[in-house]
């Protein structure tokens, strides 16, 4: 299908055609344009029904108009944000439909749209927003899993265990109480709880980048000729080499240090340590959807300053003649320190932490920064040598490529689903955050995102990838869950989804008996005006939603309903002297948008 669209939107249908040679028959010729010209005529008319149908489900029926900060809201709840640089082009319509109306209603955000504007504004978009409203994300429901993940991060806040690291005053300083949690999937989705916008510096989170990016510009063979692939056993920067007189791993200090100099001698040779810097952190920024990093002088001194085992660690190397040949020590020294202090915050990190979840590509800039077989070794080693000496503990509790660092940071990568960043200074006798690693052990009790957990026979720990209406019987469930609970913006996701709004239990009571037993006026307006559910629907017991809400007294919704049969007969009347089929009281959600679209309720031969 991509190549389709590719081919769509270059205007090179000839050249696909005839590119890979003339020996292309005139028949499959012929029948290749017409399955093209299909897609694109059936890919325009998905686009539109989206456009129509999203415009429907959140219009005021009183104005006929969209607020757009509701449909914002909306958005974020799926967790797209106002920034995704993906709904850019949505945002500057707002902006310039704003100027337009000469900056009426307060800021482009609160505007009331009518249903042409809209559709212009959301034109450039409206793939990736209605892949988010039908549920077509790697987590269907991000708002249930990010319940979950509040849940974990408070219960992980009431850990005091673990001292902040001391050994330069600048991390000695740092507030311990800070905490903070970020994730990013493979999708975009986003979501941070607690202090995820504070920074910090890298450390040794920076391992990891580095590695990568000399995977990317050396090559993994010439990179593997200076560094090993192997735990070392011993501390993270102890005088150790292995039995090649070689770095363990490029996830401990010695490694790190070597991986650096690679990248310092062997990448853009002619560049000068100022330079080398700044196309490091371009890197860094390009992992990050070009979220921009940060340096921290003041601890790049400290770090420079209090650098003894590393030096030590630098010239046992340089003794074992570990260093590619015009290797200046001191500048692979000052470069290994000014990478460790680079400053990110707990989102930027976890766009990084997605990038590698998704084989190299940034979810929120689609730009292939790393390939797939380098992001691979990456995460084998973040897998088996990325959490100091706790490494091989780690990856038995929770089975999934991470990387630890002294500033209290924890990087989780869960591959093909998501990237999750954890913030907490206090550190274990190891040096890991002692609420990150808490973290990620709570979060596989309740998911299964170890490596092993999806064996068959396994576990039954949450899967959020499972869509919520795999089955129809959860889809009654969580239809008629969202009505009891007055809960409309997920009655739309479930409009949107395509499912069938009309389903009802085994007693026979539909989402508009459980909205009207509850009270929910506005959770009945939707289901009657939106969705077509019958309003005369009876359950086993034979009582009608009107029944539901006669008895426990909610004035409103019936004299809503009274209104709405007034309506309906009135309608039916109507319809016999206009050949309207009075039969047609509901429509059916489970049909495609333009046969939804197609369809009329009563009412609407009133107007």
């Amino acid at each position: 299908m991509d190549k389709l669209t590719d081919v769509e939107n270059s205007d090179r249908e000839e050249e696909i055609l005839s590119g890979n040679g003339a020996a292309i028959p005139p028949k499959q010729r012929e029948a290749f344009v017409k399955l093209l010209a299909n897609f694109i005529r059936q890919r325009d008319t998905d686009k539109k029904h989206a456009e129509d149908l999203l415009f429907d489900m959140f219009k005021n029926e009183e104005t006929g108009l969209l607020n757009i900060g509701k449909f914002l809201a909306a958005l974020r709840t799926i967790g797209i944000r106002r920034n995704d640089p993906r709904i850019g082009e949505m945002m500057d319509n707002l902006k310039k439909v704003h100027k337009l109306n000469n900056y009426d209603n307060g800021s482009p955000l609160s505007q009331n749209l009518n249903a042409e504007t809209f559709k212009a504004v959301i034109a450039p978009n409206i793939v990736l927003i209605a892949r988010a409203f039908r549920h077509q994300f790697v987590i269907p429901d991000f708002q249930g899993f990010t319940k979950d993940i509040e849940e974990v991060y408070w219960k992980c806040k009431s850990n005091t265990d673990g001292k902040v690291a001391s050994y330069i005053p600048q991390l000695a300083r740092v507030n311990p109480d800070y905490w903070g949690v970020s994730v990013c999937t493979i999708d975009g989705q986003r979501f941070s709880i607690g202090d995820s916008n504070v920074p910090f510096t890298l450390q040794s989170c920076s391992k990891p980048l580095t590695y990568a990016i000399a995977l990317e510009k050396l090559g993994p063979k010439l990179v593997h000729q200076y560094v090993g692939q192997e735990p070392s056993g011993r501390n993270f920067n102890e005088l150790v080499l292995d039995h090649t007189k070689k770095p363990h791993n490029p996830m401990i200090n010695a490694g790190s240090i070597l991986t650096c100099s690679l990248l310092k001698t062997l990448v853009h040779p002619e560049m000068t340590l100022a330079e080398k810097f700044d196309y490091t952190q371009n890197w860094f920024s390009r992992m990050a959807g070009n979220e921009p990093l940060g340096f921290n002088n003041a601890v790049f001194l400290s770090e420079r300053e209090a650098a003894d085992r590393n030096y030590a660690l630098g010239f046992y190397m340089r003794e074992h003649k570990c260093y590619p040949e015009k290797a200046n020590l001191r500048e692979c020294m000052d470069f290994y320190f000014q990478c460790c202090s680079m400053e990110a915050t707990c989102e930027t990190l976890a766009i990084m932490a997605s990038t590698l979840a998704n084989g190299g590509i940034c979810p929120l800039t689609e730009e292939k920064v790393l390939q797939s077989e380098n992001v691979r070794d990456v995460l084998s080693l973040m897998h088996s040598c990325g959490m100091y000496d706790f490494s091989g503990e780690f990856a038995f509790k929770v089975g999934l490529p991470a990387k630890s660092g002294v500033c209290g940071g924890v990087m989780l990568v869960i591959p093909n689903v998501m990237g999750i960043f954890m913030w907490s200074p206090p550190l274990d006798p190891l040096g890991n955050s002692c609420r990150g690693v808490q973290f990620c052990e709570e979060l596989v009790n309740i998911f299964n995102f170890h490596l092993y957990d999806n064996l068959k026979h396994g576990s039954n720990k949450k899967d959020p990838r499972r869509h919520r209406y795999e089955t129809k019987g959860l889809s009654v469930v969580n239809l008629l869950f969202s009505a009891a609970s007055g809960d409309v913006t997920a009655l739309r996701r479930h409009k949107l989804s395509g499912m069938d709004i009309t389903l009802s239990d085994y007693d026979g009571r539909t989402a508009l008996h459980l909205a009207c037993s509850e009270g929910h006026l506005e959770c009945v307006k939707f289901l009657l005006e939106h969705c077509g559910v019958p309003h005369d629907a009876k359950d086993r017991w034979g009582n009608r939603p009107i029944d539901e809400a006669e008895t426990f007294g909610h004035v409103e919704v019936v004299d809503f309903l009274k209104e709405w049969n007034d309506k309906v007969e009135l309608a039916k009347k109507l319809g016999n002297e206009t050949g309207y089929n009075s039969d047609q009281d509901s429509v059916k959600s489970g049909s495609s948008a333009g046969s939804e679209l197609s369809q009329k309720h009563p009412t609407d031969i009133l107007k």
